[in-house]
This record gives C-alpha cells, sequence and structure tokens, in this order.
C-alpha cells in the first residue's frame, strides 16, 4: 500500500507540468520544491537536534550570492555550484561554532544576531552584494545539454534534487548518526555520560542542515535569477521556521507540507485575499492549538481515530451467558 502511494505520488510529481498546463502554476510548483528542500533542512536542527535557530535564512542567501558572484565572474556552473556549497558550508561552519556556545533561548538569539550580521553585510556591502539593488544574473545551467530557459525544465530539474534531498533525509534519520542526533536532543548528558561528543554531533549536523539550505538557495537564484538583501532577512527565516513548524518537527512529509502551504498562500491565496498574512497566520494559530504536534503528525493521528471508531466493536457479553447460567 505504502509503496502504491509513493509510486502514484512520484506520477503526479513527474506529470504535473502536463496535467497543469499553466506556466505560473509550474513555476509555483518549482518554488514549492525549493522551498521544501529548505524546510528539510532546517528541520536537521529543529526537529531532529531540538534546536531553534532564526538565522538559516542567511546560509540560504550565501548560497545565492555566491553563485551569482561565481556567474557574473564568468564562470561555468560546476564551479558555480561546488563554490555556493562550499561557501555556505564555511559560513554554517562559523555559525555552528558560535551559535553551539548557547542553548536554548541563548542559542535562538546568537542565531537571530549572526542572521542580522549577514543581512547588514548583504544590504552595506554595495561593491560585492550591489545593496538593495541586488544581483541579477542572465543564464541557467544546461545538464546534458538540457536547457532550463523553460518552465517545466526546470521543474524537472528542481524535482530531482527534491527527491534526492528527501532520500538523504531519509538515510540520515534511519542512520546512527541521526539516532545519535535525536539522543543528544533528549538526553544530552546521558549521551555525554556514554561517551559522545555532543558538541560534535551537533556541530556536523549543523553542517548537514547549511549544505541543504545552500541547494535550496542556489536553486532560489536560478529560479529568481535575482538575489537581493531580502533574501536572508530575519522574516525569511522566521518563515522557513514557520514551514518546518506547522507541517511537523522531526518528520519528513512535514517541512514538505509546510511549505506547500505556505507558498500557496503567498503565491496563490494572496492573489484572492488581500490580507492573506492574516489568514495564513490564523491558520497556524489553529494548527498549534488542535494539532500541535504539526499538520501531518495532527492529520495521521485524526485518521487513526476515525478508522478506530469505524471499526465494529465486540458485543459485551451478558453476565449470565459469561457465568454460564
Amino acid at each position: 500500500m505504502n509503496r502504491a502511494a509513493l509510486a502514484i505520488a512520484l506520477l503526479l510529481l513527474a506529470t504535473l507540468p502536463f496535467w497543469i498546463g499553466n506556466s505560473f502554476y509550474v513555476n509555483v510548483a518549482t518554488q514549492m520544491l525549493i522551498y521544501a528542500i529548505f524546510a528539510l533542512g532546517l528541520n536537521v536542527l529543529v526537529g531532529y537536534a531540538g534546536l531553534v535557530t532564526l538565522g538559516h535564512a542567511a546560509l540560504f542567501g550565501v548560497a545565492a550570492y555566491a553563485g551569482a558572484t561565481l556567474i557574473n565572474s564568468g564562470h561555468g556552473h560546476i564551479i558555480v555550484a561546488i563554490g555556493a556549497c562550499l561557501a555556505t558550508l564555511a559560513v554554517a561552519a562559523i555559525f555552528a561554532v558560535l551559535a553551539l556556545r548557547g542553548t536554548g533561548l541563548g542559542f535562538v538569539m546568537i542565531t537571530v544576531a549572526l542572521g542580522q550580521i549577514a543581512w547588514g553585510i548583504a544590504y552595506r556591502w554595495i561593491s560585492l552584494t550591489n545593496g538593495d539593488n541586488g544581483v541579477s544574473i542572465n543564464a541557467r545551467p544546461a545538464p546534458f545539454g538540457l536547457s532550463l530557459e523553460s518552465a517545466p525544465a526546470l521543474y524537472w530539474a528542481t524535482l530531482v534534487v527534491f527527491l534526492v534531498a528527501v532520500v538523504a533525509m531519509a538515510i540520515f534519520v534511519a542512520s546512527p548518526f541521526g539516532a545519535s542526533l535525536r539522543g543528544a536532543r533528549d538526553q544530552p548528558r546521558r549521551m555525554t555520560a556514554l561517551g559522545y561528543n555532543v558538541w560534535l554531533i551537533r556541530f556536523l549536523a549543523f553542517l548537514f542542515s547549511g549544505f541543504w539550505s545552500g541547494v535550496a538557495g542556489l536553486l532560489y537564484l536560478y529560479y529568481n535569477q535575482f538575489v537581493s538583501p531580502q533574501t536572508v532577512a530575519l522574516s525569511a527565516s522566521a518563515e522557513a521556521l514557520l514551514m518546518v513548524i506547522a507541517g511537523g518537527t522531526g518528520t519528513l512529509l512535514g517541512p514538505i507540507a509546510g511549505a506547500i502551504l505556505v507558498i500557496v498562500m503567498k503565491d496563490i491565496a494572496s492573489a484572492y485575499i488581500e490580507r492573506w498574512n492574516f489568514v495564513l497566520g490564523a491558520i497556524f494559530v489553529l494548527i498549534v492549538v488542535f494539532m500541535p504536534e504539526g499538520l501531518v503528525p495532527g492529520v495521521v493521528r485524526l485518521c487513526r481515530r476515525v478508522i478506530a471508531a469505524r471499526r465494529p466493536r465486540a458485543p459485551m457479553p451478558v453476565l449470565g451467558e459469561e457465568s454460564g447460567e
């Protein structure tokens, strides 16, 4: 049953440009995949490491800025991809060394400060980032000679990267390292007593999370062909965190569902609802109140309750029959 559902889902995703047709909605689907990758990367810290961060948009933006700078310098797209990922990993390592000095609220505040520093650099270092005017590119890669200029082509390329990200996350969750990360989240003192280096586990998780955030940032650059300081703003980090929490932390499908929800509200519902931010906030409040574990785990829980309620119950034995009278 699960394999059949997975096959149907993959078929629908692969054929989406054909049955949607409209390039606008194909572009919206591409955005959903990009932000789903970003949310999956953030979920490594928030869901599996128990470290809430409000500075992850900085890593997303570093990859976009690094990619744009390399492209405009005349480098090939392979060099661009490698350079953007290495730049993101380097910044993620710096963020991790600084942020992991604190825990709980201290960790959150350090990531906010680091994110604001990144935003200040993007906004003020005009010679590198062009300030508020942003940086534009005029080329997309053509892997294996296939141009990504059309909306369907870019969607399919993004879909491939998205599927790789999902598989990587599934392997990560099932791996011994994933188990040790969850142990460091739940019982850090016990893990330390057992001989595990909790700081190193969290550091490596930060790098893994930053890598996929950088991949999403590079895809965002190719999608928009433009990057500006708004990409690394605090609101962008909060939006990604909202995706993870709304969908369900510590799950594979939760961040994906959260990304779909936010992008639908931003790009589709906003065309019909002037105060779409208010509606999104109301939806988030309802999820927190009625599904505190997140949208995906909450729906699963409700479905199980409905199935259990519909199962026929065994009749209660009559007292006389039970005693054999």
